[in-house]
């Protein structure tokens, strides 16, 4: 188990990669780190994370209220602490706010085609949640239906929020969503998408049980017939991963 020190050495370090990625600009964002079941370790408001020292970062209690720390809270604390009050899994949280896949939720259109064969067994689908004004319980309130599914999800008109076993499980599965969000608008821009059919799927399926390093219960895109002769989309979740 990692030290409260190394735990903000690495918020700090990952901070700063989120801003020189570009997933951030001026003072956006947030990070934490679940201490213990009743702290939390959070990046401050009104302050660029490619710019913060680890003296910076607040610890807060399960109810929000700062218990160290000379700065203030984020805002947004009150999406973090739903996240791990109904995930006990989650021991991070990463938002930001990511060009390509924030456009996609600017533009109302969740990454939940079965295009890439990575992105399917490490999340599943990206699901793509209402808006909910930023700071205030009703962004929490839109996430509320998803956070149990999904490890990340797009904020319509907002941004990224990503969540893993650690910072950096949840920092990669943020890359990872830019990642394919870049790929899907390239599929856009080509005017094709050649997507992955029920064979394949079922096969990812299996890999992704058995898959090292693989801990997301988020569903999968699977095709089936609608009756009609077309392809639908439906979510299948594996088993062993259901929560």
């Amino acid at each position: 188990m990692a030290s409260e020190h190394q735990l903000r050495r690495e918020i700090v370090r990952l901070g700063k990669m989120l801003h020189e990625r570009g997933f951030i600009a001026a003072c956006d964002g947030n990070l934490s780190v679940r201490l213990d079941a009743n702290r939390v370790l959070v990046t401050p408001t009104a302050m660029s994370k490619g710019a913060m020292r680890s003296s910076d970062l607040v610890v807060v209690n399960s109810a929000g209220e700062k218990l160290k720390g000379s700065r203030a809270v984020t805002s947004e604390i009150g999406m973090h602490l739903l996240i791990y009050s109904m995930r006990p899994d989650v021991r991070a949280i990463v938002h930001a706010h990511p060009t390509t896949a924030t456009g996609f939720a600017a533009a109302g259109i969740a990454l939940n085609q079965p295009l890439v064969c990575e992105v399917i067994i490490g999340l599943g689908q990206i699901p793509l949640a209402p808006y909910g004004t930023p700071g205030t319980p009703e962004l929490a309130g839109t996430l509320e239906g998803l956070i149990p599914d999904y490890d990340a999800i797009l904020m319509a008109n907002h941004g990224v929020v990503t969540y893993g076993v650690d910072l950096q499980s949840a920092y990669m599965k943020m890359e990872t969503v830019e990642h394919f969000a870049r790929i899907t608008l390239t599929t856009h821009l080509l005017g094709k998408q050649q997507l992955l059919n029920g064979h394949d799927l079922e096969k990812l399926l299996r890999a992704r049980q058995t898959y090292s390093g693989v801990n997301s219960a988020a569903p999968m895109p699977v095709h089936s017939s609608n009756g009609n002769g077309a392809s639908a989309i439906r979510a299948s979740r594996p088993a062993a991963l259901k929560r």
